[in-house]
């Protein structure tokens, strides 16, 4: 039924085509999209993209993002129409799924399922985070993954885009039993990775214990030492800034995009969503520059302290949820003046969204801020959204900042600091070298301003001013573009 129904959907697309060669049309190929508007051609690829790929709304959504902003571009440029770039770019190179088992401390045999998504090799290896959480499928690791390769363009590094992960969670699970799962994971995936093939990275649920279980049992695999995770322990090929890299480098950000107003973060209020690595390093970085932070939260609720964090705070919170990994919840009870907010979804917006504030900076996970938590930062002062998570705002909460004229950072602009610390520490790997926290910071520095000058430039070029969205989305697909139409139909 599924397949009977795209085969009529693509049949009633080539009839909007015309072939070269008149009435003689390959069912192979699809000739000259160019005769169409840009609108209309975005619109079949959309309806393909739905068709090919159902029940993955993440991916649609991410997908429709890119394509809104390439209106004008593919206008422009009639050559990636006739080569059919986008056609090529929403389809996986490579889409990999295994079984994962494992036995828990109880001697019981569980089974998860495993992924790598291998989006796209036009600038470089696959790069890209692998995520332990049980929201894990493959429309989320899509989504994921076509995101990353416009976000590793923008970095100025030569890296492609891939995702991967399970639906194993680590919470709960003693670090017996998440080695046994991390080395049963690696047994499948070392296979199809490698230096220069494919560079795996942290994300959700991946810290620096399942890195490093994951890369011992590849070294252990492979009978080699080569750099092909990175988020790796400091002694034994790590980078200096890493760990901070997503959280500092979506400051820097914000601080570049303030700039173009003659303003600083210099006495902000600022919102920062989740406690994990990016929101903390966030924290640490807004500290850094003067801004007073005021939220953190994690899947049970809310935690807003009044009075800002501080260093001391902010050490309590990193050792309680790295070491102790506790509930941020527990932060209330610890510093008497904090309010925790319990998690409600009977209340229709986040309680985290609607504090005054002057700016916003989510960094937990996708689609947390909705139409109505944007339109209430936008009541409440916030001028400023930074997103260090990845795609934290619907389409509609996008339009919605857009609209209201803030200074907007969309997230493969903003949190691109992560994967580019990633491309420093592959550049250390492969130089066998280790810079100083100096060097690297200052280098995560350069390539954020890098980013949001084109970004900012791009989107000027292009006819739409201050729209970071448009051109961070410009920005990255023409670098990858171009790529596909120097080496061929591959």
């Amino acid at each position: 039924m599924f397949w009977s129904y795209c085969d009529d959907l693509l049949a009633q697309i080539r009839t909007g085509w015309q072939d070269k060669k008149g009435d003689d049309m390959s069912t192979d190929t699809l000739i000259r999209p160019e005769i169409k508007t840009s609108g209309g051609y975005i619109e079949d690829i959309m309806n393909i993209v739905k068709a090919k790929n159902p029940a993955e709304p993440e991916f649609h959504q991410a997908v429709q993002e890119v394509l809104e902003s390439l209106r004008v571009v593919l206008q422009r440029h009639p050559e990636y129409r006739e080569s059919r770039i986008l056609e090529r770019m929403i389809e996986p190179e490579r889409v990999i799924m295994f079984r994962v088992p494992w036995f828990d401390d109880a001697g019981n045999i569980q089974v998860n399922r495993g992924f790598r998504i291998e989006m796209n090799s036009a600038i470089g290896p696959y790069k890209g985070g692998l995520r332990f959480h049980a929201s894990v499928n493959l429309g989320i690791l899509k989504f994921l993954a076509f995101e990353q390769v416009l976000k590793n363009s923008l970095t100025t590094l030569p890296m492609g885009g891939g995702k991967g992960g399970s639906d194993f969670d680590p919470k709960g699970k003693s670090n017996n039993e998440v080695m046994r799962f991390c080395q049963s994971f690696m047994t499948e995936l070392a296979r199809h990775i490698g230096p220069d093939t494919d560079v795996p990275a942290g994300d959700i649920g991946v810290g620096g214990r399942e890195i490093g279980f994951l890369f011992g049992e590849y070294k252990r695999l492979r009978n080699e030492f080569t750099g092909v995770l990175t988020g790796k322990g400091l002694n034994w090929g790590g980078s200096l800034i890493r760990p901070e890299a997503t959280g500092y480098g979506c400051v820097y950000f914000a601080a570049e995009m303030l700039k173009t107003r003659n303003d600083s973060l210099e006495g902000k209020l600022c919102l920062v969503s989740g406690s994990g690595n990016v929101a903390q390093y966030t924290v640490e970085k807004l500290l850094d520059l003067g801004a007073i932070p005021i939220t953190m939260s994690d899947s049970n609720g809310v935690i807003f302290d009044p009075d800002g964090f501080n260093r001391e705070k902010l050490a309590w919170i990193m050792e309680l949820k790295n070491v102790r990994r506790g509930r941020i919840r527990d932060y209330a009870d610890q510093f008497k003046q904090a309010v925790f907010i319990p998690s409600d979804v009977k209340l229709g917006y986040n309680p985290l969204w609607n504090i005054n504030a002057h700016c916003a900076f989510p960094s937990a996970t996708q689609n947390e801020i909705s139409a109505r938590d944007a339109a209430n930062l936008i009541k409440n002062g916030v001028t400023l959204v930074a997103e260090g998570a990845n795609m934290p705002s619907t389409l509609d909460a996008t339009r919605i900042f857009l609209e209201a004229g803030i200074l907007y950072g969309p997230a493969k602009a903003a949190n691109a600091g992560g994967v580019a610390t990633s491309g420093l520490e592959m550049a250390q790997n492969s130089a066998r070298l280790n810079w100083t926290r100096e060097e690297v910071d200052d280098r995560l520095h350069k390539i954020m301003i890098a980013i949001h000058r084109n970004s900012h430039e791009t989107a000027e070029i292009y006819g739409t001013p201050g729209n970071l969205v448009n051109g961070a989305n410009i920005a990255g697909f023409l670098k990858v573009a171009d790529a596909m139409l120097d080496q061929g139909v591959v």
